[in-house]
């Protein structure tokens, strides 16, 4: 069937693809002259802050008001600095410090490094709620399991964020937190008990005037047994636009995730999630080719005039698209003043930039502290997380010779880009000269890599990283082999803190960010 111009046209309104590659391709120019709504950036297309400033420079050339968005949710997921490791701590240890005017000083200065940088949409925060400590997916990019304490803080990281311009997206709606499956991979479930806990967080940010609410694919069987959210009307119409009362628009967890994509395709999924209630449509990441983009372009085409999707329904996903542009060129003033390239630092009135005056405007955040760090903020936040438990009374803190470093790194989710670096053993490297560096995975953690790395560390202090050590059998078995030879080691749990009561003493950090390994580097060596 031939599909005419304007219904392709009123498709591309709703359509967030991603793309590979640095500079924006010939196919995906094309399509923003035409009206392509928006743009989804990830870690691949970003190397750094000039060069991104110019890419975004080159989408919104072909279209002014195309939408830029990526998921900057600082800490483990970070797309701005996948390179080196995010320079602020993610949700969790925000929680764990319970500061909301440092969440909301943290968020602003986000917003002004994402809004210099052109981007007009951050895919945070994470407002799931962790209830469930064996989440795979969730985790640390959560505030943590309270809902009371997920609610204040993910209002607060929206009001930072939106006050530089930059809109915010509340997720993974109606909450993620409480599940053991990875979307990315099957359907979640969310039982009926939680959903009220689940859903307080997103009450909040509503009412906190978030402009952006992203689905999450899954089944909450107390709405909808059968669709998972992001296909529901129930859900989406039903209990987000009517029961919530949110207004603003509504956008797709990334849909060729086999949670929704799996029964459907792609370009399936894409047109019942908009006949649902969702206003855009995010592709790109595992999908990320023109023909990817064209066949769910088509697809939604196809769905009008089939029936499965009513044309003023898509027309209604775009004038919201369009509303959130208008918003967000409104609002760019604040973030950036080049008329939307993000080339040059936004400017307050005394003359500083808007990270310049996150790190000295005092706002009650606790900055008292900050005044003498070289870090700025996300350094100071990632101090004020980290948490001490000691199980002897010998002095082994600070640790006096070089100390050996195990890092025990589990195979993480597909959120969370495999080229982030993490770990303690290269900042503490930093402040004490001669220290010592192993990493080991699942595979190459044997008993007799583990008893030679004991040889190697005899006469030194032992320092053994883990990274949500209570989900990975393996971590735990190579805990026990070391501390059994070594109870005198230091612990530093760099995921979900489930157990303290190992090591003479353990460090939990909250959180894997560059920050993160300074704060426990500085506790190890008392400098902190």
């Amino acid at each position: 069937m031939s599909l005419s111009g304007d219904l392709l046209r009123l498709a591309d309104a709703v359509l967030f693809p991603g793309f590979t590659g640095r500079t924006s391709p010939d196919w995906l120019r094309r399509r923003l002259g035409a009206g392509l709504a928006g743009v989804a950036l990830f870690s691949r297309n970003i190397a750094g802050p000039g060069q991104l400033a110019r890419l975004t420079a080159e989408l919104r050339a072909e279209n002014p008001s195309v939408l830029i968005g990526t998921d900057e949710e600082s800490g483990e997921v970070t797309r701005l600095e996948v390179a080196t490791g995010s320079s602020r701590p993610g949700g969790y240890a925000l929680g764990v410090v319970d500061d909301v005017r440092l969440t909301e000083a943290l968020a602003r200065d986000l917003g002004h490094d994402l809004a210099r940088a052109g981007i007009t949409i951050d895919f945070a925060p994470s407002a799931d709620v962790n209830s469930n400590p064996d989440n795979p997916v969730i985790g640390l990019r959560a505030f943590g399991a309270d809902p009371s304490l997920v609610a204040r803080h993910t209002r607060a990281f929206v009001r930072g964020l939106q006050s530089a311009g930059v809109a915010a997206t509340a997720k993974h709606f109606p909450g993620h937190g409480d599940t053991t499956v990875d979307s990315h991979h099957g359907v979640p479930v969310v039982a009926e008990s939680g959903i009220q806990d689940a859903l307080h967080p997103f009450r909040e940010a509503i009412d906190e005037g978030v402009k952006v609410i992203m689905t999450g694919h899954l089944l909450v069987p107390s709405y909808d047994a059968e669709r998972p959210a992001t296909l529901s009307p129930k859900v989406l119409t039903g209990l987000l636009r009517e029961e919530l009362g949110f207004d603003g628009l509504i956008i797709t967890d990334g849909i060729e995730m086999a949670a929704v994509s799996e029964a459907y395709g792609i370009g399936g999924a894409s047109a019942r999630a908009l006949a649902a209630g969702a206003d855009a449509i995010c592709v790109g990441g595992e999908h990320a080719d023109e023909a990817t983009a064209d066949g769910v372009r088509d697809a939604i085409a196809t769905a009008v005039t089939t029936g499965l999707l009513p044309e003023e329904r898509l027309a209604d996903a775009a004038r919201r698209v369009r509303e959130l542009a208008g918003w967000a060129a409104s609002s760019g003033s604040r973030g950036h003043s080049d008329g939307g390239t993000g080339l040059e630092a936004p400017r307050h009135s005394d003359g500083r930039t808007g990270l310049e005056a996150a790190r000295h405007s005092d706002g009650g955040v606790g900055l008292e502290a900050a005044r003498h760090s070289d870090g700025g903020i996300g350094l100071e936040a990632a101090r004020r997380a980290v948490r001490v438990t000691r199980h002897s009374t010998a002095p082994v803190l600070p640790i006096g010779p070089a100390p050996h470093v195990v890092e025990l790194a589990p195979e993480m989710n597909l959120a969370i880009d495999k080229g982030t670096p993490w770990g303690v053993g290269e900042p503490l490297a930093r402040l004490r000269p001669g220290t010592t560096v192993t990493r080991l995975t699942a595979g190459s953690a044997t008993g007799a890599e583990l008893d030679r790395l004991l040889v190697l560390a005899a006469d030194r202090p032992l320092v053994v990283v883990v990274r949500d050590a209570h989900r990975h059998p393996w971590q735990a078995e190579a805990l026990r082999h070391l501390l059994g030879a070594r109870p005198d080691a230091v612990v530093v749990e760099m995921g979900l803190p489930v157990r303290s009561d190992l090591g003479d003493v353990h460090i939990a950090t909250y959180g894997s960010a560059r920050v993160c390994g300074q704060a426990a580097a500085e506790v190890l060596t008392g400098s902190l």
